[in-house]
C-alpha cells in the first residue's frame, strides 16, 4: 500500500536526544518569561508584548524555514493547514490571556494556574487524540485542581486576622480574581494549542510548523491590538530588548522544544 504525502514526510521516530531532556531545557528557558514580561509591562500593553514576542520569533525562523523547508510548505494538506491555523489562534489566545493576567495578579498565582495546561490536555485528549490518561495522571489532576482552587481562594477570600492569609481590599480581591481567571483561560487555550500540535507534528516537520504557528499567533494578537487602538511603537530601547529576549528564550528555546517533543511524547507530558 502506498503512503500518503504526509506520511512520506515523516522523519524517523528514534532520536539521540531524550525527549524529556528537551522538555526540561524548555521549562528552564520558559521560567524567564514572567520576569521579562513584568519589565516590558512598564511601557507596553500585554497584547502588544505577546504580539512582539511571537512576531520576532517568526522573523528569526523565517530565513531558515524558507531556505531548508520551502518544499514542506507546498506539501501541506488541507487538514494540516487547518490544524496549524487552529494551533496558531490558540497560541495567540494563550499568550494574550496569560500575559494579561500578570497585570492583575501576582506572578506565583499566574504561573501556577497557567501551568495547569497539561491537566486540561488530559481531560481533552481522550476526545481529540484518543489518548486516555492513566490512574496516576488522574490523581495528579485532582491534586492540581485542589491546588489551583486554593490559589483562587487565597486571592479572593478574607479570613480573620489570626489566619494565615493576608487581608485584601474588595477591589484588590476583584483584580486578583480577574488575573486568576485570565491565567486559567491561558491554560485552557494552551491546552488546545498542545492538542492541535500533537496532531500536526505527526506529519509536519518542526521548523515549518512553528514558523507558521508563531506567525499566525502574532497576526491574531496584532489584529486585536489594532482593533483596540493599542500603541505598537515608541517604546524605549529597554522594552524592545525585553521583546527580543522573550522571543529568544521562552519562545524559540522553550516552546520550540515543546513542539519538537510533541512528536515523541503524549501532549499531557
Amino acid at each position: 500500500m502506498s503512503n500518503s504525502p504526509s506520511q512520506n514526510r515523516n522523519h524517523p521516530q528514534d532520536t539521540s536526544i531524550p525527549p524529556l531532556t528537551v522538555v526540561m531545557i524548555g521549562i528552564l528557558a520558559a521560567s524567564t518569561s514572567s520576569i521579562f514580561i513584568r519589565f516590558a509591562q512598564q511601557e507596553a500593553d500585554s497584547i502588544v508584548i505577546a504580539s512582539y514576542r511571537l512576531g520576532l520569533a517568526t522573523l528569526i525562523l523565517m530565513p531558515w524555514a524558507l531556505w531548508r523547508n520551502r518544499v514542506d510548505f507546498t506539501r501541506l494538506q488541507t487538514r494540516e493547514w487547518l490544524l496549524t491555523l487552529a494551533a496558531g489562534v490558540c497560541l495567540g489566545a494563550h499568550f494574550g490571556t496569560w500575559i494579561s493576567s500578570l497585570a492583575y495578579t501576582n506572578v506565583t498565582s499566574s504561573v501556577v494556574l497557567v501551568q495547569t495546561s497539561p491537566l486540561f490536555v488530559m481531560l481533552l485528549s481522550p476526545l481529540f487524540l484518543q489518548e486516555p490518561p492513566s490512574r496516576r495522571a488522574l490523581l495528579g489532576l485532582l491534586l492540581a485542581l485542589l491546588g489551583g482552587l486554593a490559589i483562587a481562594l487565597s486571592d479572593t477570600w478574607c479570613f480573620p486576622a489570626n489566619a494565615i492569609c493576608l487581608r485584601m481590599s474588595s477591589s484588590a480581591r476583584g483584580t486578583a480574581l480577574k488575573g486568576d481567571l485570565l491565567a486559567v483561560a491561558g491554560a485552557i487555550s494552551g491546552a488546545l494549542y498542545l492538542i492541535a500540535g500533537r496532531s500536526s507534528r505527526k506529519t509536519i516537520p518542526l521548523v515549518p510548523y512553528i514558523t507558521l504557528v508563531y506567525g499566525i499567533a502574532s497576526l491574531t494578537l496584532l489584529t486585536v491590538a489594532l482593533i483596540s487602538h493599542l500603541p505598537l511603537r515608541g517604546f524605549s530601547r529597554g522594552t524592545y530588548l525585553w521583546f527580543l529576549l522573550l522571543a529568544i528564550f521562552p519562545q524559540l528555546l522553550a516552546h520550540s522544544n515543546y513542539n519538537w517533543a510533541l512528536k515523541f511524547l503524549p501532549a499531557t507530558t
